[in-house]
């Protein structure tokens, strides 16, 4: 078995890391449990380009529980858990081609590596793997079935190759389904971003103005929790319907232009380009944190923040950097990339048990409906919703296994919701 990692020596630290997420994961282990009965990817390869976490890891157990031939390679450069990575090669025979810290050329090198097994479904954390698919291994097009997308800034890119009719395979937005958006995005997001930031400066939350660039669901995660732990909350926005929700709740909005000069702590949740840019660097105060909690690397323009500063950067902790801008420190958090599990673990297991176990049923209900037109299947290229059926699912046995259950509708009630006859 050909893989990539740092140490195989790892393994037993990181077996004991997936067996404690999976504690918080009774969602995938009841479809795990369904998926060694049924086997419903007997005979199909799966390429996932994933953040390689304990959680992540838990998912590819359960693909591979229902007999998929399961290779992994990371989406992120620093997102990587190498004893978790040494674990699934060691204990679970999974192919693992990520190492934390990797650089460019080996980032891109793993995405061959994973496409070289030719798989028919795909999995992507930022669209990497579709993409290269489609500028460069057009010939596995023919034989995919089809993938999913868990990020919104991979489905942002997705709905705009389909518009533009570029997209060749279809793809479950697994990202947009409810059971993902509202708890993963919004809970997930939210504590785990704070965690990176406090565990990579150890700074008090309470006191500082924090500004939140974006106010999708990520957003209002990271907003709302930062205020409970006594933050001003600064939101700025491009969306006025966005921001008007944000003043709402109670949130100041602003332009960054404004922001810029009156935060501490700066977080770019937008899925955007340059939100952080050399004007705003420009009237930060001496101190300023600055990072960043969307997918990609690019909200802060750290090529702005390098040709503003004076002599080069200073590693002053692990995972920051102080660059030197006209006499006052401002400082980078994780590179510019997810500041939430380079600098941290990531979201919780609890709130990745749902969206994980939404991606299995999703690539399942792909195979169900017949595929990729491509491939002799019923599915046409493009940007598919999960069902609200496998939402349902899901939300009800996360419900029980919190020991909660909800009312079910009377006859009456729904003959009721069902008539336009009925009303005052």
């Amino acid at each position: 078995m050909e893989y990539d990692i740092k140490d195989i020596k790892l393994a037993g630290e990181g077996k004991r890391r997936i067996e404690w997420a999976e504690r918080d994961m009774p969602v995938l282990r009841k479809v795990r449990a369904r998926f060694e009965k049924e086997k419903p990817f007997a005979g199909k390869t799966l390429a996932a380009c994933l953040h390689v976490t304990a959680e992540t890891a838990n998912l590819m157990r359960t693909l591979q529980a229902g007999g998929a031939n399961v290779i992994l390679c990371a989406s992120n450069p620093l997102s990587t858990q190498d004893d978790v990575a040494a674990s699934l090669v060691a204990d679970f025979k999974i192919p693992i081609f990520a190492i934390k810290g990797e650089d460019r050329d080996t980032f891109f090198k793993h995405i061959e590596a994973v496409l070289a097994q030719k798989p028919q479904i795909t999995m992507d954390d930022g669209a990497d793997l579709v993409s290269t698919i489609h500028k460069s291994h057009i010939d596995l097009l023919s034989q995919i079935v089809g993938g999913t997308e868990e990020t919104t800034t991979g489905v942002i890119r997705l709905r705009s190759m389909a518009k533009a009719g570029a997209l060749k395979m279809p793809i479950v937005a697994v990202n947009d389904a409810r059971t993902k958006n509202l708890f993963d995005n919004r809970y997930g997001t939210g504590q785990s971003t704070l965690d990176g930031i406090i565990r990579a400066t150890d700074m008090l939350i309470a006191g500082k103005t924090v500004v939140v660039a974006g106010y999708g669901w990520c957003g209002k995660g990271l907003a709302t929790r930062a205020r409970g732990m006594g933050a001003s909350v600064i939101v700025t926005e491009v969306d006025p319907i966005k921001a008007l929700e944000a003043g709402m709740e109670g949130f100041r909005i602003m332009p960054m232009a404004q922001a810029a000069s009156e935060g501490d702590l700066f977080c770019t949740v937008t899925g955007d380009i340059n939100v952080l840019r050399k004007e705003h660097f420009l009237v930060m105060k001496d101190g300023a944190i600055v990072c960043n909690s969307g997918h990609f690397d690019v909200e802060i323009n750290i090529n702005d923040l390098k040709s503003v500063a004076k002599g080069e950067p200073r590693t002053v902790r692990e995972f920051v950097q102080e660059y030197m801008v006209n006499g006052k420190r401002i400082y980078l958090l994780a590179e510019g990339r997810l500041v939430n599990l380079a600098a941290a673990e990531g979201h919780p297991a609890s709130v990745m048990d749902m969206s994980f176990a939404t991606q299995a049923l999703a690539c399942e209900w792909m195979l169900s409906a017949g595929g990729g037109s491509s491939s002799g299947g019923k599915l046409a290229p493009g940007v598919y919703e999960v069902p609200t059926e496998t939402e349902e699912l899901i939300a009800k046995t996360k419900l029980a296994s919190m020991g909660m259950a909800i009312d079910v509708l009377t006859p009456e009630q729904k003959n009721y919701l069902a008539s336009w006859e009925e009303g005052t």
